[in-house]
C-alpha cells in the first residue's frame, strides 16, 4: 500500500485561505466512493497559526502507479481546481506502507 501525502500553502487573507480550505477539504472527502483505487482518504485543516501550510491531505492506495491513476481522476481533477489562483506552495510525499 502508498500512503500519499500533500500540504498546501495558500494566498489570501486568513479568511479566505480558510474559506478555498473547507471547500477544498469537502471536495477531496467526496471523492471517496468516486474513485475505485482510493482506500482512504482524510483532510485536515491547520488549527495552528504559528504554522504556515494551510491543508494536508492523507491519502493511501495500493501501489505507486494508483498514485497517478487517482491523480488524474476526473474528480480529482476538478478538486484540485478549487485550488486555481490560490495555491501559494505544494509539497509531496508517497511511500509504501
Amino acid at each position: 500500500m502508498v500512503k500519499h501525502i500533500v500540504t498546501f500553502k495558500l494566498t489570501g487573507t486568513d479568511e479566505e485561505r480558510r474559506h478555498v480550505a473547507e471547500q477544498f477539504k469537502a471536495a477531496l472527502e467526496a471523492l471517496s466512493g468516486q474513485i475505485d483505487v482510493l482506500r482512504s482518504i482524510e483532510v485536515g485543516i491547520n488549527e495552528n497559526p504559528a504554522e504556515s501550510w494551510d491543508v494536508v491531505l492523507t491519502a493511501v492506495v495500493d501501489t505507486m502507479s494508483d498514485v497517478e491513476v487517482y491523480a488524474k481522476h476526473p474528480a480529482h481533477v476538478a478538486a484540485a481546481g478549487l485550488l486555481a489562483g490560490h495555491k501559494a506552495d505544494r509539497a509531496c510525499v508517497d511511500y509504501v506502507i
